[in-house]
């Protein structure tokens, strides 16, 4: 296996969980005193930098040529270098000449998405303060090295992964790398088992993480790719991305027209030869009616569909790096979501309070802003139980380390334990302002939280008495306090916790003596003085739900598309979070990482499970990406959401991929294809709107372009079986579907949305564009247009009109018919009565610029000549637009007989 580079001698890679600190120390060849820069600088030239690589942007002059990597564009190319060895210049040129609008078009929008999302990756750079010459030094991340002993306190970012050598009162926040959107505390002294899962390593701590609380001192053992992050990096590049949905359907597509050319080619051709025609001209034959048969005009109209979908996506937030990504979102039947960050605010928040002698209540609010209420089954509080509550929030408030404040933006600044932020958060919403409180009561000393003693205290001075303000577990918080009515708190503490909330008691009361505070003797001292509190209460925290999450999930379940949570949570926790969400009610409904890791190996046992569940909880990101692919194996179009570095292979590996603008880290941003600039679960559900109404734009302009390409292949084979000269040559052609049809497609392609289209099931994931609907009326269209078309020729022919005139007035004909045609094919299942002209003026506007510019051409000296046309009086062009109307007619009575069967629904329900 091929060396990875930057990271050829990396240390041998070691169950470092498994080790106690002081044999990784003597594994990586330090002490606890770091290293020397001597010995830094060998590491460094021997491991590399500490980073990742950044992809590389593609450079403008490769977004133009992906342009060309179509099918269809190969058929327009072939067409075009038949007819430069034919000699026909023009219709050469005219190939050439939407070749590269189509590309300028899907260049210029790729290169602004693309400059978008970059525009969104974070420029800060990591710092550490890592041990050299046994002395603390402020060095980049970058030039961290294996051996490299770091320094780390609260609000520090881990710049590697790294083994504990010791810690205090230490709290990371993984939520990132493993989902869990509670802080984890850490535990240099632990020594584990192997198997030990990742999200339960507590002795080591990952790089891309944030320390939130307490104090620690690690050795490096991992730096860059092979790092934890470095992992989940390299992960991105094994395997092939998903194509999207659109990309899927239209090689599918072009291979059929593809086939369909030749097979026509070649009959043709041996009817010809049979008939004794001379090789030239059957290739200029060939030539014709290849351009009949392949819509030049699709991948410029397809390219403005999207462009138009991706610019009214951008006005809805979501940002998309790759055009055929547009359509991808509403071609999805299953949105695989991150918890953390994604549905929930990642801001623990108290929802819940037990007061005594009020019991629970209810609180309102998003995240840390310091809005919401207090109530209890919905209804106010009564000034009782609102001066009990206070009375809870003060000493929440008080028993804090934490700092928080409302910026000038009205964003919240905090720093701290995410846990002293939701109590600050708390107090908020009833008025409290901890400066103030310690205005009134002056903090004298202080019992800091440790994870061995399980609780916190703070000592103010309040009338002349020591006030202790105590918080921690309840069964620890309890024996403190007298006349609590221990079973009901119990009691309690068991219903919250079962619905997910992770449970603290809050006590307060003076104290007999000072001794043990500032000035006294010892902490242990200022311990044996919390006896006799008052206990003030339960506060149950969760991550709560984003405010918008719960209607786009029901908006999401009624357009027929399934949401299934991943997280790293509890299963508990992520339980409760999917019976908020309506997503799951029972315990069965939740699959843990453990049960995917065992089913691995077995095809059939791991279907099972993905059919069964809709939580997947404890998963880790390797088993996030199995989960995803193996939604895929089962039929499933998966979007997956996410904005954590755990999410980064399965936003990769998935059909479409959804990341977050704001919180979303680098690695996420860069392996999405779609970005929500306002990190809004429900501009998901928009950007799915948009998907479908993208792809029935891409339906309309098909059918339109298909059935006048079919209509221009029978009228071409009509006249061959009749004997007749051809009613219209290469060039005429090319004007039809290059130039008349061009200018009413591209306004066809920016239809808005027809009603319902949020109330019909997703597309089945194998349903091709050209179904059977589709091949019903293209036919019906193209053969009504044809007869017709070859109906008057003939008769012209038959009235002694001369060859150019009769020509001149059937691809006047056949622009008509165009014309006439466009309104037919805004819907498929509404009579255009019932489609309003004012939903798309500039569809008006483009049918008049077409007919205007064949009537102008035919004025044009030199065009008119190219293209075999000349004036008609207007008498002839009101009866030949009169011809043109029977199609109308032929296609409105199908719509009457043969309504969309239900269930099939492709543009929503008429009316």
């Amino acid at each position: 296996m091929k060396q990875r580079p930057k990271t050829k001698g990396q240390p041998p890679h070691r169950l470092w969980h498994a080790i106690a600190a002081v044999e990784a120390l003597a594994a990586l060849g330090t002490s606890a005193e770091g290293l020397s820069d001597g010995e830094a600088a060998v590491r460094r030239a021997r491991y590399g930098a500490n980073r990742l690589p950044r992809p590389r942007r593609p450079g403008l002059a490769l977004v133009y040529l992906k342009q060309f990597a179509s099918p269809l564009i190969y058929l327009l190319l072939a067409a075009a270098a038949a007819s430069l060895l034919l000699g026909e210049f023009m219709d050469a040129a005219f190939i050439f000449a939407v070749l590269q609008f189509n590309a300028l078009i899907g260049t210029i929008q790729e290169w602004k998405a693309e400059t978008s999302a970059a525009a969104l990756q974070s420029a800060v750079r990591t710092w550490a303060v890592a041990l050299r010459d046994g002395r603390p030094r402020r060095l980049d991340g970058i030039e961290l090295v294996p051996g490299d002993v770091v320094l780390l306190e609260s609000g520090a970012q881990v710049p590697a992964d790294m083994r504990l050598v010791a810690a205090q009162d230490l709290q990371v926040d993984e939520s990132l790398l493993t989902g869990e959107s509670l802080p984890v505390e850490k535990d240099a002294d632990a020594v584990l088992p192997e198997q030990t899962p990742l999200s339960d390593r507590r002795n080591l701590i990952f790089a891309g993480t944030t320390v939130p609380r307490g104090r620690a001192r690690g050795v490096v053992v991992r730096t860059g790719l092979v790092t934890e992050v470095g992992r989940i990096a390299q992960a991105l590049t094994s395997g092939p991305r998903a194509a999207p949905a659109l990309i899927v359907r239209m090689r599918r597509f072009a291979r059929i027209i593809a086939y369909t050319v030749l097979v026509a080619i070649v009959v043709l051709a041996a009817a010809e030869l049979a008939r004794g025609t001379p090789i030239a001209e059957i290739f200029f034959i060939a030539v014709a009616l290849a351009v009949a048969a392949i819509p030049e005009g699709l991948p410029v109209a397809i390219t403005v569909a999207l462009s138009g979908a991706t610019s009214r996506m951008a006005r809805r937030n979501v940002v998309v790096r790759l055009l055929p990504a547009v359509e991808g979102l509403g071609s999805c039947t299953l949105i695989a979501s991150d918890k953390t960050g994604t549905l929930t605010c990642n801001e623990l928040t108290v929802r819940r309070l037990f007061l005594p002698e009020t019991g629970e209540v209810e609180v309102s609010g998003e995240g840390y802003r310091p809005l919401g209420e207090l109530t209890r089954g919905g209804a106010p509080l009564d000034e009782a139980a609102r001066a009990r509550a206070r009375r809870l929030a003060v000493s929440g408030a008080l028993c804090n380390e934490a700092s928080y404040h409302l910026g000038d933006d009205g964003r919240v600044q905090h720093l701290g334990d995410t846990v002293d932020v939701a109590y600050l958060a708390l107090a908020g919403k009833l008025g409290l302002v901890r400066e103030a409180l310690l205005a009134d009561e002056p903090q004298v000393g202080q019992v800091p939280f440790e994870s061995q003693r399980r609780y916190a205290a703070s000592f103010h001075q309040r009338d002349g008495a020591i006030v202790a303000h105590v918080k921690g577990a309840a069964e620890t918080i309890l024996p403190m306090c007298r006349g609590a009515d221990r079973a009901a708190v119990a009691d309690a503490v068991e219903r919250l916790a079962e619905s997910g909330y992770r449970v603290l008691a809050v006590a307060s009361g003076p104290v007999a003596t000072a001794t043990g505070l500032p000035g006294g003797s010892d902490g242990e001292a200022a311990e044996r003085t919390l006896a006799d509190l008052d206990f003030l209460g339960l506060v149950g925290l969760i991550d709560p739900l984003r405010a918008e999450v719960p209607d786009a999930i029901r908006r999401a379940t009624a357009a027929g598309v399934t949401v299934c949570m991943i997280t790293g949570d509890h299963p508990t926790t992520a339980l409760a979070i999917g019976r908020e969400l309506g997503m799951a009610q029972a315990p069965d409904d939740v699959v843990t990482g453990a049960e995917v890791a065992e089913a691995r190996d077995n095809p059939a046992a791991l279907e099972a499970l993905i059919a069964r569940g809709r939580i997947f909880a404890r998963v880790e990101p390797v088993q996030k990406l199995t989960i995803v692919q193996a939604m895929q194996r089962a039929g499933h179009f998966v979007a997956v959401t996410g904005d954590g570095v755990n999410d980064a292979p399965a936003l990769a590996a998935a059909n479409i991929g959804v990341a977050m603008g704001q919180s979303g880290t680098d690695v996420a941003r860069g392996a999405a294809d779609l970005i929500l600039t306002d990190d809004n679960f429900a501009s998901i559900v928009a950007g799915i709107e948009e998907g479908r109404v993208a792809y029935d734009n891409v339906r309309k302009v098909i059918y339109f372009l298909l059935s006048t390409g079919a209509a221009e292949l029978v009228l071409f084979f009509l006249a061959l079986v009749s004997g007749l000269p051809l009613p219209l040559f290469a060039v005429q052609l090319l004007w039809l579907n290059l130039v008349t049809n061009g200018v009413q497609v591209v306004t066809l392609a920016i239809e808005k949305a027809e009603p319902g289209v949020l109330k019909r099931p997703p597309r089945p994931p194998r349903q091709p564009i050209f179904d059977r609907r589709m091949i019903e009326q293209t036919v019906l269209s193209g053969v009504v247009i044809a007869g017709v078309a070859f109906g008057f020729y003939s008769w012209a022919l038959g009235q002694g009109w001369s060859l150019f005139d009769a020509r001149n007035g059937a691809l006047l004909l056949m622009v008509l018919f165009e014309n006439v045609h466009t309104f037919n094919c805004r819907s498929e299942a509404r009579s255009i009565l019932r489609t309003p002209i004012r939903d798309n003026p500039f569809l008006v506007l483009g049918v008049i610029a077409a007919q205007g510019a064949h009537i102008g051409a035919m004025y044009l000296p030199g065009l008119r000549d190219v293209l075999g046309v000349a004036p008609v009086s207007f008498a002839r062009w009101g009866t030949i637009a009169a011809i043109a109307l029977v199609l109308l007619v032929v296609m409105e009575l199908y719509k009457l007989i043969r309504p969309v069967p239900q269930g099939y629904r492709p543009f929503g329900r008429g009316g």
